[in-house]
């Protein structure tokens, strides 16, 4: 299959070549010879179907049109209903599909925008003739820390204060990590020392301690119940001061502690220590001497085993999750010693009570701040054993319910007791399963929630189901012995 061309620039037109035929029946400008189209009838159909389907092919070159295969098909059957030959068929398709393929990469490609260059071009000239000016960093306006800045205020801040810090760029990157001290009014002492000795937190341990002294049997003194609580909460104080004194560098890499007030510098580390003798002192000396040696005793040893055990062994080892529950039980012992003088089974079940309750309510906590217990160098049971963290707070859960039951057995409360904290158990015992199987945030969550409620309602149904002492005997009954 060979194209014959016209020299004038013609349109090419192609045919097949009849059998016999070869370059001997072409003439010099490249047209076939009359006489042998005359002698092959074949030849002659061949060469007018070729010139249809050439201008067919035009057609739809011109035109541009997509048109269907059935209807492309259709255009290439000859007069007698006969199929052309598959290598005129094959070439045609071909010459087709690229003509076309070629018409839509023209659509396709995009056209340049004449007006980007120029616009990089004039942003380029406007930069070079820029005028580079020096910029100062601000520092912060000095006010108060206890309360929220008004806008009035912001608004009168003169541009002269402002501008205060821009002498102090130049210094050294390790002179800036260095404890700084910040200027605090006196009336933001009061809010600071607070936050300093977690009061939150000491009001729980106060609040735990009360009950204590209030399940204890024996009647209830007053003067003995406000030196017990006014001692633990004096004691509590302290024993949270020092364990923010010791935590500063790694408190300022977490963001659930990088706002305490030593590591804001609104204290200096010497104020803090300073207040927390000031506490643990007198807090010492008021359960000691106005309570009892063992409640004082008790209190000893409770500071040294926060500040001194529990402090440094969060960074070492998780066992610091036990002796930290270790220490949350020995306040409603305190109060338990501070009624009766002695250790009793009853304050060794009210200690087992806040014992097995610290490991929900700390565990699905620290499982939402494994990020920063990380960040901050700690060895928790949520970032070194999740698995391990999640099995501990379902089993003092189930625990608690084998505490409540053991209550009256021990003549703490009635039987009532243990059938009316059976509900408030069992959910927290289902949100732990929930936490154990889950192990993600929201069950965590929602455990964590429910131990904010579930231990001062449990304390309170204690409180309604206590045994009261029994009272004289009766004269007329027979085991008494008439006087």
């Amino acid at each position: 299959m060979r194209p014959s061309s016209r020299r004038g620039g013609g349109e090419g037109r192609w045919r097949r070549p009849a059998a016999g035929e070869g370059r001997r029946h072409r003439d010099p400008g490249g047209r076939p010879n009359s006489s042998v189209m005359a002698a092959s009838p074949h030849a002659l159909s061949s060469r007018l179907l070729t010139g249809c389907m050439g201008g067919c092919v035009w057609y739809l070159e011109r035109r541009a049109l997509q048109a269907p295969p059935g209807k492309f098909m259709r255009l290439f059957r000859n007069v007698h209903q006969q199929w052309i030959t598959f290598q005129h068929f094959t070439f045609l398709k071909r010459m087709y599909v690229t003509q076309l393929n070629r018409s839509l990469n023209q659509r396709v490609k995009p056209k340049p925008e004449p007006e980007a260059s120029s616009f990089l071009e004039k942003t380029s000239l406007g930069q070079d003739n820029a005028e580079m000016y020096e910029t100062r960093p601000l520092s912060p306006p000095s006010l108060s820390l206890s309360r929220k800045p008004k806008d009035k205020e912001l608004m009168e801040l003169e541009p002269d204060s402002i501008s205060e810090g821009a002498l102090n760029v130049g210094k050294d990157a390790k002179e800036e990590k260095q404890w700084k001290e910040m200027k605090v009014h006196v009336d933001d002492l009061p809010g600071i020392l607070a936050r300093l000795s977690k009061i939150k937190l000491t009001a729980l341990v106060v609040s735990t301690t009360s009950a204590g002294f209030a399940l204890a049997p024996g009647p209830f003194d007053w003067p003995c119940f406000l030196l017990t609580s006014l001692g633990t909460g004096l004691a509590s104080c302290a024993a949270n001061s020092i364990n923010q004194f010791f935590e500063v560098p790694f408190d300022s890499n977490m963001n659930r502690t990088k706002n305490r007030p030593l590591v804001r510098g609104q204290i200096s580390p010497l104020l803090a220590v300073a207040f927390a003798t000031c506490c643990a002192v007198p807090g010492i000396a008021l359960l000691t001497w106005g309570v009892n040696p063992l409640t004082g005793a008790l209190g000893v040893f409770n500071i040294f085993l926060y500040t001194c055990c529990y402090t440094p062994l969060k960074r070492i080892s998780i066992a610091n999750t036990w002796v930290g529950a270790v220490v949350g039980a020995i306040p409603p012992v305190m109060g338990w010693t501070a009624a009766t003088g002695s250790l009793d089974a009853g304050a060794l079940l009210l200690g087992g009570i806040l014992y097995s309750w610290q490991f929900p309510h700390f565990n699905a906590l620290s499982w939402g701040l494994r990020e920063d217990y990380s960040r901050g160098g700690y060895c928790m049971m949520s970032v070194t054993h999740p698995g391990l963290c999640r099995r501990v707070a379902l089993r003092h859960c189930l625990a608690l319910i084998a505490l409540s039951t053991a209550a009256p057995m021990l003549d703490v409360t009635t039987w009532t007791f243990p059938v009316i904290s059976l509900p408030i158990n069992l959910y927290i015992s289902y949100l732990g399963f929930r936490f154990y199987a889950d192990a993600d945030r929201r069950s965590s969550r929602k455990l964590f929630f429910c131990s904010l409620w579930h231990l001062p309602l449990l304390l309170l149904l204690l409180l309604t189901c206590k045994r009261r002492p029994a009272g004289p005997a009766d004269p007329a009954d027979p085991g008494q012995l008439p006087s």
